[in-house]
């Protein structure tokens, strides 16, 4: 379970209940001045989970039919908070039957009897922020055949939260959790009669934000592409709610927009997920599509780094890579040692992968997610290009931040007729052991074959002199290091030519075979695949080329290439279900 941690966070986390206890004795709303559109997107099939009594909520599923959300003991913080966030909401609302209505009424109900003085996990600004909005959103399906009594006990909740907002949103952490608070506002201010007053400086805050928290590329300091997705799509709906009142958003806020979009389209994989790397998943199924759509940008892809990722793309072949420096402070929490790490993706198939993010699946998963050895990518030594280092404070919980990575990470793209280079190197291995990778990728015009090479130099005498040192601490046994290729768990993997190829089936139809020049040693090793919304890593399959560097260069060549016989077009229509439970 993560921490609240510091005194410092312990100190705001009393404020904030202060704070909301004295919203309530502010003048009571009476209602709805307008309603913005409902534009969260929500599941069907959690919605009719949730209904049952299957509530299943960051990796923990609780079977408890019948059963009151607030009387189940909450197994960690992070489940507690998803709760209190009422972003499920948005599943129950897709359901739109009695049962799901009936359900989501004594659900919120029953915070307000529980919660509304103040008490309990969810008052802090980014959780309040989450809250107002979905109860502004769906504020017809929850009063739908309530008493006046109870309608006037959902004004007095939310007008209690909005002055809490007011007081506190510029306590929340900058990025994500400022966004949701500060969009949360926004909507109150719009929505509730008498609170008008906070549209002004909230859309003030809002444009400060996108000015300092979205840099020219149109990217977040996390470099989460997933969190990026949340930014964009809070902006997009604060945007929207506020022309639909009449307000004009500022033109930082628009700006922000612009800018974000295609870098989302070049962190898009051919099968519409987004790249995971630092924290981030897949994304929820449709909402970038949605978000985009929403948001009027037609612009297409970033021309060279979005984010610090380059995308290489070409037929229905997909190829993004970790192409900058990690995170850094704050930002860092949930960043991962993933530099030069990629995912390929084949038309609507996942072929390589990064292990994902362990979050929902306890510390190890997560700490062990966050390794290089857990990326497609080159490590040394069963050691990470970057390590676990002192804990910071971010959205009101404690971890901790990476550390001591890569100083420089320079690299070149170029495209010609046959085919897209991306060239990339880092030197997060060379204070233990001298040596830089540099990582070469060639994806051909057509899509069907990338070649790769992974290359470990000691460019400079000071570096020479750093791997000769870790050379003979080794008895003179080379240093060992390994090219990972984490497969997705629908890929079918096989050594083939006589142990010096694997072929690569996907459910498509396609057969992909994956060569290496004969200087490693290749294994099919076990590999999982951390997925939201599931109970348990999934299990899967990793391509492992194992060597020691005994000189000051070495270097491996490997390719992916489809089969002579698979067609250019295949026609792929199944998708199974990415949020189902196994």
């Amino acid at each position: 379970m993560a921490r609240l941690g510091t005194f410092s966070a312990r100190l705001q986390r009393a404020i904030h209940v202060l704070h909301a206890r004295r919203s309530g004795m502010a003048k009571p709303i009476t209602g709805l001045v307008s309603q913005p559109e409902p534009r969260s997107i929500g599941s069907f099939a959690k919605g009719r989970q949730l209904a049952a009594g299957n509530l299943m909520f960051a990796g923990h599923l609780i079977e408890a039919p019948n059963a009151m959300i607030w009387d189940i003991d909450a197994p960690d913080l992070a489940f507690a908070k998803e709760i209190h966030g009422f972003a499920w909401m948005d599943d129950l609302a897709a359901v739109g039957d009695t049962n799901a209505r009936k359900t989501a009424q004594e659900w919120l109900f029953g915070w307000i009897d529980r919660y509304d003085t103040g008490r309990g996990p969810g008052w802090i600004p980014d959780l309040t922020g989450r809250r107002i909005i979905r109860w502004v959103h769906h504020a017809i399906f929850l009063l739908q055949g309530r008493s006046p009594e109870d309608q006037d006990r959902f004004y007095r909740a939310l007008g209690r939260q909005s002055i809490f907002l007011s007081k506190r949103w510029a306590n929340s952490t900058p990025g994500l959790p400022r966004f949701e608070a500060l969009t949360g506002l926004i909507y109150a201010g719009l929505s509730l009669t008498g609170m008008d007053d906070f549209v002004q400086p909230a859309t003030r805050a809002l444009a400060r934000e996108c000015k300092e928290q979205i840099d020219g590329t149109g990217g977040i300091q996390t470099r989460n592409p997933e969190e990026l997705l949340e930014v964009f799509t809070l902006l997009s709906w604060s945007a929207a709610a506020l022309r639909d009142a009449k307000w004009t958003p500022a033109e930082t806020h628009l700006a922000a927009i612009e800018k974000i979009a295609p870098t989302l389209r070049t962190l898009r994989h051919a099968d519409g997920s987004l790249a995971r790397f630092h924290g981030g998943g897949r994304g929820i199924d449709g909402r970038l599509d949605h978000a985009l759509i929403q948001s009027g940008n037609r612009t297409m892809h970033v021309d060279g780094l979005a984010m610090g990722y380059a995308r290489l793309s070409s037929g229905r072949t997909t190829l993004i890579v970790d192409a900058a420096l990690p995170p850094q402070g704050r930002a860092a929490v949930n960043a991962h040692a993933s530099t030069l790490a990629f995912e390929l993706t084949s038309g609507r198939r996942p072929v390589v992968v990064n292990c994902g993010s362990g979050e929902t699946f306890g510390a190890d998963w997560r700490s062990a997610g966050r390794a290089t050895p857990s990326h497609s990518t080159l490590y040394i030594d069963g050691t990470s290009s970057a390590r676990l280092g002192r804990r910071l404070s971010y959205g009101g919980v404690e971890r901790e931040v990476l550390v001591d990575g890569p100083k420089t990470v320079p690299i070149e793209m170029t495209h010609d007729a046959d085919q897209i280079r991306f060239q990339g190197a880092h030197d997060g291995y060379v204070p233990n052991t001298g040596l830089t990778h540099v990582r070469d990728l060639n994806l051909s015009f057509d899509g069907r074959t990338i070649d790769g090479e992974d290359l470990l130099i000691a460019i400079e005498d000071k570096h020479k002199r750093i791997f000769d040192k870790a050379f003979e601490a080794r008895k003179l046994q080379g240093i060992s290091y390994q090219m990972k290729f984490h497969l997705h768990p629908d890929v079918e993997a096989s050594l083939d030519l006589g142990g010096s190829a694997v072929s690569l089936a996907l459910k498509s139809g396609e057969i992909w075979i994956f060569r290496h020049d004969g200087s490693a040693d290749l294994t099919i090793e076990p590999s999982v695949y951390l997925e939201k919304g599931r109970l348990q890593p999934r299990a899967t399959k990793q391509i492992v080329l194992s060597r020691r560097a005994m000189e000051y260069g070495t270097r491996v060549q490997w390719s992916f290439a489809k089969a002579h016989d698979t067609a250019v077009a295949v026609r792929d229509v199944t998708r199974e279900d990415h949020v189902k439970d196994s």
